[in-house]
């Protein structure tokens, strides 16, 4: 009766810790307990194993004599023996579907993963701990892995935001083709930094509804001092002009030249820097975000390809500042101001796809015609934000770049045409081959829907005498468009105050002439025979 005990505590107590074990690991999995645990949890269930040696156990009857034999003279039992198998089973099991998810989240969401300091800090598979090594705490947004949570500052203040403005019916509407000088750029006694050299130049739609865009110019010759800026109306693509810029993000470090471009998203915060006096061009959207064109019938190379946009690394500082670090909020375009007493960009490491980055221009893929007529300039958009409707974008991010010109029986330049979109355009350097003279680096144009233009007389002229062979347009130069459905409208700091409108850009088209003759007729083919 003794020995009958022994047996079925022996049999109960290796049968039951491996389900006992199973459940704690089910549980450890829906509470999104980090990876060791669920190790440690999962070894457990060889308990049973690690007592079988201090269990006796008796074998039925039934059993061949040689089977019992054995089994007296090995320290394993029948139920330990069946409890090792279910829990081998069991693990391999529980591993295999663990290795799968987390290969098939890698797969399907192209994660990137950085982890500048120490690799261990982040445990593989859980994103939400709830015990931060070195008092980490982890954000949601993109996955930060910060010193301190962004929360901790005192509440915001509105402040003087100068020429920046998303009240886009405060002025009248100007129909009429605008071209822009240079914008001047602060003196050396007037310093301003890139958040107070934002000026407003045109916009439609409005950031509370989430629906529209604006276009600024940055002008700037100080650098942000213990201070950050985030936008909370939508995403920023900044073209540098004249300067460079080294931005500080919370997920690392972009510099950024001039004939490159820069995205921050939504929310993101960053700090510039610069060396001297900067000026460029910056193409805000309201709905959604910047994305690559779809290809289409390009295939799967061409155009901006993904694999030359650049991320940032994780780099952070632990740094307390007693004077206060300033944190600039737009919303609902106004600034807003906030102080905390240590730097924002204090990120360990990150992983995600919601990042800021980079693109050398000089790496886009150009496609062209190399038979006849002059193709559509959305075979060179780099970047574009799609609206609802098909066929027309929030807004394209459009560039002229260096290329070969072919086509055979063609007037090569943009022809005269007027659009149903609204194009503003920008130099970044060198002469723009439908307008050479007029249109300088620094300086800009917006032609408004349905306005009609085209290239200027001269480019006309020379364009319609050039002998058609193979040639190279736009060597040393490169222009870019903000083109969009909406009907943008220019601010009052852009028409009046800014000082800089051509008011003679009118005059460009003027010399253009007549060249019909009624009278001409076709040469007539001679018959054969």
């Amino acid at each position: 009766m003794d020995g009958l005990l022994k047996v079925k505590g022996s049999c109960v107590c290796a049968l039951v810790c491996p389900f006992v074990s199973l459940s704690l690991c089910l549980v450890s999995v829906c509470l999104n307990v980090c990876v060791p645990v669920r190790c440690f949890l999962c070894l457990s269930l060889l308990l049973p194993f690690s007592l079988a040696p201090s269990i006796p156990c008796s074998l039925p009857l039934s059993l061949s004599a040689s089977f019992t034999s054995s089994l007296s003279s090995s320290p394993l039992c029948l139920p330990t023996c069946l409890s090792v198998l279910f829990c081998l089973s069991v693990c391999l099991c529980y591993f295999v579907c663990v290795v799968c998810l987390h290969l098939c989240l890698f797969l399907c969401l192209s994660l990137s993963v950085s982890a500048f300091v120490c690799v261990s800090l982040i445990v593989y598979g859980c994103v939400r701990m709830r015990l931060c090594t070195l008092t980490l705490c982890a954000v949601s947004c993109s996955w930060f892995y910060r010193i301190r949570p962004s929360v901790v500052h005192k509440p915001f203040k509105r402040i003087e935001q100068g020429y920046l403005t998303n009240k886009f019916t405060d002025w009248y509407p100007n129909p009429n083709q605008l071209r822009w000088l240079p914008f001047s750029l602060p003196g050396p006694d007037d310093r301003k930094d890139f958040v107070q050299g934002l000026c407003t130049v045109c916009g439609a739609g409005e950031p509370c509804s989430r629906n529209g865009l604006a276009v600024h110019m940055y002008l700037c010759n100080a650098s942000m001092h213990n201070k950050a800026f985030y936008n909370s109306d939508g995403d920023f693509l900044i073209v540098p002009q004249q300067g460079s810029l080294n931005l500080t993000t919370e997920f690392g470090k972009i510099y950024v030249d001039p004939n490159e471009i820069c995205v921050v998203p939504q929310g993101i915060r960053f700090s510039v820097d610069v060396a001297g006096p900067s000026r460029g061009y910056i193409l805000e959207i309201y709905n959604g975000h910047f994305q690559l064109p779809n290809l289409g019938p390009i295939g799967a190379n061409g155009l901006a390809n993904p694999r030359d946009f650049l991320t940032p690394v994780a780099s952070f500082e632990d740094r307390t500042v007693a004077e206060g670090y300033s944190i600039v909020s737009k919303f609902q375009g106004a600034l807003f101001s906030a102080t905390q007493e240590h730097s924002p960009f204090d990120v360990v490491a990150w992983h995600g796809n919601y990042v800021p980055f980079k693109y050398n221009l000089a790496n886009f893929l150009v496609i062209n015609s190399v038979s006849f007529d002059h193709i559509d300039p959305s075979i060179f958009t780099v970047l574009t934000c799609p609206s609802q409707k098909p066929g027309v974008a929030v807004a394209d991010f459009v560039i002229f770049p260096p290329r070969w010109t072919v086509q055979q029986h063609t007037f090569r330049p943009p022809y005269y045409h007027r659009n149903c979109m609204s194009e503003f355009m920008g130099l970044i350097y060198g002469r723009y081959e439908a307008k050479e003279e007029g249109f300088l680096p620094g300086g800009a144009s917006l032609h408004s829907m349905m306005t009609p233009h085209g290239p200027d007389a001269a480019a006309f002229s020379k364009a319609s005498t050039d002998k058609l062979q193979a040639t190279r347009v736009a060597d040393g130069t490169m222009a870019f468009m903000f083109e969009s459905s909406f009907s943008m409208a220019v601010t009052r700091w852009a028409e009046e105050t800014c000082g800089r409108l051509d008011h003679t850009y009118y005059k460009a088209w003027q010399p253009l002439t007549s060249h019909f003759n009624h009278e001409w007729k076709p040469e007539s083919k001679k018959q054969d025979g």
